[in-house]
């Protein structure tokens, strides 16, 4: 992994950070690259039970680092070719691989989260936000559109008519309003309120917030029929694994339940 990211786990939360603060966090191809492949290592480490994801210094990210991006033409076309396994490209599993772990993503957003940012961002289940930061769909300034899997979640996030003006327009808006659309929720430090709500999280059983996450990402746009047996196979599966066992022992008894590592699937 480069100097411009970090993962570091710490018990059960992982804690994944941005490590470019002199260029705002702008993203380069192996930074892309290095998100991708701290997604898919978290996704094997059963101990971990959350996610916070940030950015070192004052800003979450300022998006695509164009000027080292286009200056790297073969390892450009080497980013855009897909994965013939996932459906996604670095560009897009950078992002698309923390919404595939089974485990909560919480980022904490400063500054500008910007373009390819604010795609990173919406990978996350939730975000908080200072009032003052700067959040773009800033693609359209330039003439293209959100291609890290933004679609997708925007329209997933905030509804298509709200994802396709902001998209259009590539309008700047602040915390404040990114919490009116339904992007974020604003606090006066995102950093502790996403350590407060990770924390928070670890006293649920880890099976169930899996369980949880893959009922909605595979459910969210499925018919009713497909998501009631999705239900179905999955409470059956919970209603046989230890950690239901503790989180209902421990709900009886007015208690702490402890919990073991994800159960394997």
């Amino acid at each position: 992994m480069s100097a411009h990211l970090t993962c570091r786990i710490d018990g059960p939360i992982a804690r994944v950070s941005l490590n470019r603060p002199d260029k705002l966090n702008a993203l380069t191809l192996d930074m892309l690259s290095d998100l991708a492949a701290a997604a898919r290592s978290l996704r094997g480490r059963r101990e971990v039970r959350a996610v916070v994801l940030t950015g070192e210094g004052e800003s979450f990210s300022a998006g695509l680092d164009f000027a080292t991006t286009l200056a790297d033409r073969p390892g450009l076309v080497r980013a855009f070719l897909p994965r013939p396994w996932r459906g996604t490209n670095t560009f897009q599993e950078a992002v698309y691989g923390f919404r595939r772990l089974p485990v909560p993503v919480i980022a904490a957003v400063r500054g500008n989260c910007l373009g390819g940012g604010l795609q990173l961002a919406l990978g996350a289940d939730f975000r908080f936000t200072t009032a003052d930061a700067r959040w773009s769909v800033l693609e359209g300034k330039w003439g293209l559109i959100p291609d890290m899997a933004g679609i997708c979640l925007l329209a997933d996030q905030i509804g298509m008519a709200e994802a396709k003006r902001l998209t259009m327009t590539a309008q700047i808006i602040d915390g404040i309003e990114a919490e009116r659309v339904g992007l974020a929720t604003v606090a006066a430090d995102p950093l502790i309120a996403a350590e407060e709500l990770a924390a928070q999280l670890l006293t649920r059983s880890p099976d169930a917030l899996a369980a949880t996450k893959r009922l909605f990402e595979g459910s969210w746009n499925s018919g009713h029929r497909a998501t009631f047996a999705r239900e179905r196979r999955e409470q059956l599966r919970l209603l046989a694994l230890p950690n239901t066992a503790r989180a209902r022992r421990a709900a009886f008894g007015g208690e702490h339940a402890e919990f073991e590592d994800r159960a394997r699937r």
